[in-house]
């Protein structure tokens, strides 16, 4: 996918292969590298089956980011799609505990355990 894709711009979504992990340039993951309130849809987010984030670049993590995968959770619920977290530093996994997103994403050790845990039936 080209770099000036919308789905590429952030560095955390990818079609859907399971096979293929998204990738995340951004060390912070925050309003500025984030898609603004609504965006989600108007690129195709509705139809994503399988979704990868890979956040082992990801040093920090705001609201805005929080909020973007908290959109993209409710959009793929209307469908059945699924959402795997993996790479998070303690750091990241720590907002997403104190916020509890942790008992709503599937969070992964590795790339690997994660496309398995998408692949297998919910």
């Amino acid at each position: 996918m080209p770099d000036d894709h919308p789905q590429a711009r952030n560095g955390l979504v990818d079609r859907g292969d399971p096979d293929v992990p998204a990738r995340s340039r951004e060390r912070q993951l925050d309003h500025v590298g984030v898609h603004r309130p609504g965006q989600a849809q108007e690129h195709g987010a509705d139809r994503i089956p399988a979704l990868l984030l890979d956040f082992t670049q990801v040093g920090y993590i705001d609201s805005s980011g929080l909020a973007t995968l908290v959109e993209y959770y409710q959009i793929s619920r209307s469908y059945a799609g699924r959402i795997a977290l993996t790479g998070l530093s303690k750091r990241v996994k720590s907002v997403f505990d104190l916020v509890r997103l942790s008992e709503i994403f599937s969070i992964y050790p590795s790339v690997e355990e994660a496309k398995q845990g998408l692949q297998s039936k919910p």
